[in-house]
Order: structure tokens, then C-alpha cells, then sequence
């Protein structure tokens, strides 16, 4: 693998040690604010497809590359097509402007190699 084809399996690795890393931290603000990460993105009222979306949008509009990079991975989960996922990709960059452009970018990027199969998408949410 290049430098560049291994991002997906670069981002997933290192999020899930340095998740692990902090979580065996015996600090309760960050474990419990984790544990609600988690809680939030589970089925409700809205499904988690929905939710995901809404996750992707947000991270976008923020301009969080790992948290896009999450979102995308956790959408394509939960079943989201391609076309679904252009679509809530024009949402965030109409919300959040040109600025959004580069990260539209990094996140079909992301998208293809997920769809490749260049690595596993992240296991279970928490944030980031």
C-alpha cells in the first residue's frame, strides 16, 4: 500500500488506540461525554441512518476532516448510498459555504477507498 492508500486503515487505527488510550484514563468527564457520543447516535425517534447524516452534515459544516471521515465510514454502515451521501454532502456545503469545498474533497476521497475496500470502517461510535 502507498502512503495514500493506506489513509483509511491509518484513521481507523489510530482512532480506535487513541480512543482505547483515553478511555483507560480513569477521568469520568471524558468517559461519561463518550458514553453520551455513543447513546446519541443509537436508534430513537430517528433511525441511525438518519442520525449519521446528520453527524456527516454537521462535522462538515464544522470542517472536522477525522469526524467526516467517521461520519462517512459510520453512514455507508448503515446502509446510506452514494447518492444519499452527495446529497447530504451538498447540505453541508451549502450550510457551511465554499470553505467546506477542500473537505468535500478528503471526504469522497474517503468515501472511495472505503468502497474499494481499502480498510474496515470504525467498529463502534464515539466521537471523532
Amino acid at each position: 500500500m502507498s502512503g495514500s492508500d493506506d489513509r483509511v486503515q491509518q484513521f481507523t487505527e489510530f482512532r480506535q488506540r487513541m480512543n482505547k488510550r483515553i478511555l483507560d484514563e480513569p477521568n469520568q468527564v471524558v468517559r461519561r461525554f463518550f458514553a453520551l457520543d455513543t447513546q446519541t447516535y443509537q436508534p430513537g425517534a430517528l433511525d441511525v441512518k438518519t442520525k449519521e447524516l446528520c453527524g456527516l452534515v454537521a462535522s462538515m459544516v464544522l470542517r472536522c476532516d477525522d469526524c467526516i471521515s467517521y461520519h462517512v465510514a459510520q453512514c455507508k454502515d448503515a446502509g446510506v448510498t452514494r447518492a444519499e451521501m452527495f446529497e447530504a454532502f451538498s447540505v453541508g456545503l451549502v450550510v457551511g459555504g465554499s470553505i467546506v469545498i477542500p473537505h468535500l474533497r478528503r471526504a469522497t476521497d474517503f468515501l472511495d477507498r472505503l468502497e474499494q475496500g481499502d480498510a474496515a470502517a470504525p467498529v463502534a461510535h464515539d466521537h471523532g
